[in-house]
């Protein structure tokens, strides 16, 4: 088989081997409002900026409940992550409906891994979106992100989009399991503006163990 046939037959992968649509959409993604995700056992925080639009245009929303006991924020093109959001909130009531129990975690991060990783493997494009999820079940308090290779990770702290390195490397020089909530909030607004050499406006939704209800946090908690 020639050259040329197993070129047309593997359009996905570059020089290197690597996916070449999964790094276009990781790039979309790197240049998405920042957005973090903290957690220690007794709560979880996620946070985002809403970036300047136009005076007559509402921004987006950036956090988002998938059920009472979870909560979702990403960062990448909007679209993308509105359709992440809908999968997963599909997922949280199809559980519900079947076996009548609230949906575990770790389950939801393993459906939305799929979820992507099947664009992966067709000719369509990769969704242009990162996840971050924090939920409350019988297992604790969770924070898992989701990238759009499909690949997902679970830990205490995560920074995706704009200059996510830096706002990651700030958390992790100032994460305690036994900080405080509004030490947590702090310390992510901290993060963006250490990241984006500027105060942004923030939208931050919190998860509470025991109550395991996420909520958003009112604007004049958040600023």
């Amino acid at each position: 088989m020639s050259e040329s046939s197993n070129a047309s037959r593997f359009p996905f992968y570059g020089p290197q081997g690597r996916l070449v649509l999964v790094d276009s959409a990781l790039e979309a993604v790197s240049r998405g409002s920042t957005t973090i995700g903290i957690k220690t056992p007794k709560f979880a925080i996620l946070s985002s900026q809403i970036k300047p639009t136009h005076p007559l245009i509402e921004p987006s929303e950036k956090i988002f409940a998938i059920d009472y006991h979870v909560g979702a924020t990403g960062a990448g093109y909007i679209g993308d992550i509105l359709q992440l959001i809908d999968t997963l909130r599909l997922e949280a009531q199809k559980h519900k409906l079947t076996y009548e129990t609230p949906i575990d975690t770790d389950s939801l991060a393993k459906h939305l891994s799929t979820y992507l990783h099947n664009y992966t493997t067709y000719a369509v494009r990769p969704q242009a979106a990162s996840i971050i999820i924090a939920g409350a079940d019988e297992t604790g308090m969770q924070l898992y992100q989701v990238d759009p290779s499909g690949t997902f990770f679970r830990g205490s702290g995560f920074a995706i989009g704009q200059a996510s390195e830096t706002a990651l490397d700030v958390i992790t020089k100032g994460y305690s399991a036994d900080m405080t909530q509004q030490q947590a909030v702090d310390l992510a607004k901290k993060a963006m503006e250490k990241a984006l050499g500027e105060k942004p406006i923030v939208e931050t939704g919190v998860l509470l163990s025991g109550e395991n209800k996420f909520h958003k946090l009112p604007p004049e908690k958040q600023t």
